[in-house]
């Protein structure tokens, strides 16, 4: 067993592996319940999709991605809002939740040696796994919020009609917001529409969450390497689980 004192850390690496894995496997699912609402909309409007009485509206889902169709006795869904697809994504939604806000948890806090779940890990390799983690979650962050916020950015207020060469009848720009990065548009025959699909907005908003903690347990690894370099020094206290160095004399 180490000595008392020495730095440790819980054996995140199963955790990270089942994010991974759960990760990849939502990005293929999504994937193909995205191609499943292509026309499927359009589909119900015209009549090939069946429903069982009058077509009310269609919608888009935001997760499992899907359009669905919403009839006077019931719903139509794509691909992604229907077993076995739908069930399969939610089932990878949280095992990579679960395994995700885990590790990156463990990563903030500061075992006590001993224990099958703890091992010996050094302030700089602490620094390094939780700055790797910060840097994986915070691009992905960083280009969902820029895939989605990219036509907002530069004026928020016209969003709607930037760009797309408008001489007559431009949209007008309604409750735009940089976060969540979203903007209501209505159109001149008094139709209103999100400038982004809802599903997009909900996947930047929930992926907030893992980068700020990521960002949390980083600077706390830097924090405690420089007390560590440094030693305690007046009004700071000892970090959790280590005990005060003894004094001599």
């Amino acid at each position: 067993m180490p000595p008392e004192g020495t730095p440790s850390g819980y054996r995140t690496d199963g955790l990270w592996a089942a994010s991974a894995i759960a990760f990849a496997a939502l990005l293929a699912g999504c994937g193909v319940a995205l191609l499943g609402m292509l026309e499927f909309g359009e589909r119900c409007t015209q009549g090939l999709a069946e429903g069982p009485g009058r077509l009310i509206r269609v919608r888009d889902q935001a997760f499992p991605p899907a359009t669905v169709c919403e009839f006077a006795q019931g719903e139509v869904a794509s691909v992604g809002g229907r077993a076995p697809l739908g069930f399969l994504l939610w089932a990878g939604l949280v095992v990579m939740v679960v395994a995700l806000l885990g590790a990156l948890v463990a990563e903030c806090l500061d075992p006590r040696p001993g224990g099958d779940l703890v091992r010996p890990m050094s302030r700089t390799e602490k620094v390094r796994r939780t700055g790797t983690a910060f840097f994986v979650l915070g691009s992905v962050f960083v280009m969902a919020y820029l895939l989605a916020a990219w036509r907002l950015l530069p004026s928020p207020s016209t969003a709607c009609s930037d760009g797309d060469g408008w001489s007559a009848g431009a949209p007008q720009t309604l409750d735009a917001s940089l976060f969540p990065p979203q903007a209501t548009c209505r159109f001149v025959s008094g139709e209103t529409r999100g400038i982004n699909p809802d599903w997009l907005v909900s996947v930047v908003v929930e992926l907030t969450v893992p980068a700020l903690l990521a960002a949390f347990a980083f600077g706390l690894a830097v924090r405690r390497r420089a007390v560590e370099r440094t030693g305690h020094g007046p009004g700071i206290p000892p970090l959790p689980g280590r005990r005060p160095p003894s004094r001599v004399g």
